[in-house]
């Protein structure tokens, strides 16, 4: 259990229902005058209703006052509507005589101004399924129900492993042939973004024992597991062999027909899924936006994630790519006088400043040879 005020981004274990009606009583909607509708009927400038003051709704109160015909009661927004009344007449279409009588110059009718009790929500309704995850409007909603704790999935533990020889951390000099480490901390902003939480356990050198050892420790202690780099198709790749080591069944993909991220490894070790990342930014990002975020989701338990943000554009100028491979282009949306342009932005795959100068990706199927300029394209924003 979680205290809502807590619980934005978290995912719903068990349904909620309504413990009571919203609203729970009828309430209006102006300020003006609780009438019977009836009573004003016909009513015009030129021919006023004329009704008895009865007395005023207290705000916050319940209200202890009987409407009978031709008889009106000074009520605020959101008072309650008092017994006898069906309606309520705002004060600009009224004028006050003394202190115990008023004219209406237009009529209303049943049900006017007035918020019915349970035409929010009814008693007993399924509010929440489970599954959901919870947005700002929600926390809103629990806490109208007076829903102060709920029951909430736990948050998948994602253990990120950085590998490489030449990769340092953030806080340190780079000498002459070494590199920052970007990726474990891009990676866990996305992780903690799609509902995670992310557990860096350093960066390794590229060597068998010691990516094992942390590998192991990895995978014993979360429940997904990502290693970056060392996931390229060569003699010197060692990241397969450390999560075939891990358990059964092992690697099940070595490489997918995509770009950025051919290299990537797709892996579970005896019941953890374990995916070998490519150690360039570029390519890290876009491949666990396609397979680590739908992976967090499924472990939550969510039922209907959010759809990604998408836009309409065109294309600036031709795209090549390759028949059978699936390419994810970066793009910047540029407002033009006609319309919407997608320019692409164009860098190595090792370049995380090409994501940053982009708005999102367009998608290059892999039927396709690429794209002429002009064309209409969809630009999927970037979700993480």
């Amino acid at each position: 259990m979680v205290a809502t005020e807590f619980a934005l981004d978290r995912v719903l274990k068990t349904p909620i229902s309504a413990p009571h009606a919203l609203p729970p009583f009828a309430r209006s909607t102006v300020d003006g005058y609780a009438v019977l509708a009836e009573d004003t009927y016909g009513a015009n400038t030129g021919l006023p209703a004329y009704l008895s003051l009865v007395g005023e709704i207290r705000m916050g109160a319940r209200a202890d006052i009987q409407i009978s015909p031709t008889q009106a009661a000074l009520i605020h927004t959101g008072g309650m509507i008092p017994q006898g009344s069906n309606a309520v007449v705002m004060l600009e279409d009224t004028q006050k005589l003394g202190t115990k009588e008023i004219e209406v110059y237009k009529p209303v009718a049943s049900g006017d101004n007035i918020l019915q009790e349970g035409e929010d929500i009814h008693k007993g309704d399924v509010v929440f399924t489970s599954g959901l995850r919870l947005r700002s409007q929600d926390i809103g909603g629990l806490m109208a129900l007076g829903i102060t704790e709920i029951e909430v999935a736990k948050r998948p533990r994602v253990g990120i492993i950085s590998t490489g020889n030449e990769v340092i951390p953030p806080h340190e000099d780079a000498k002459p042939g070494q590199v920052r480490d970007v990726n474990s901390y891009t990676l866990a902003a996305l992780v903690k973004r799609a509902g995670g939480e992310a557990v860096r356990h350093g960066i390794i050198k590229d060597e068998f024992e010691q990516i094992y050892a942390a590998a192991k420790r990895a995978h014993e202690e979360n429940d997904i597991v990502i290693i970056t780099a060392g996931s390229s198709v060569s003699a010197h790749d060692i990241t397969s062999d450390v999560i075939n080591a891990l358990g059964d069944p092992g690697v099940l993909v070595h490489g997918i027909s995509i770009k950025p991220g051919k290299p990537t490894i797709l892996a579970v070790a005896d019941g953890v899924p374990v995916i070998g990342l490519p150690g360039n930014p570029v390519s890290a990002l876009v491949i666990a936006g396609n397979f680590l975020t739908p992976l967090i989701h499924m472990l939550l338990g969510i039922t209907d994630p959010s759809p990604v943000p998408r836009i309409n554009a065109r294309l600036s100028i031709n795209l090549n790519s390759q028949s059978g491979r699936e390419d994810y282009v970066p793009v910047q949306l540029v407002e033009t006088t006609d319309g919407t342009m997608a320019e692409p932005v164009f860098g190595r795959s090792n370049l995380i400043f090409t994501l940053i100068r982009a708005d999102g990706l367009i998608t290059i199927a892999p039927e396709v040879t690429g794209l002429p300029a002009g064309s209409d394209v969809i630009v999927e924003l970037f979700p993480w």
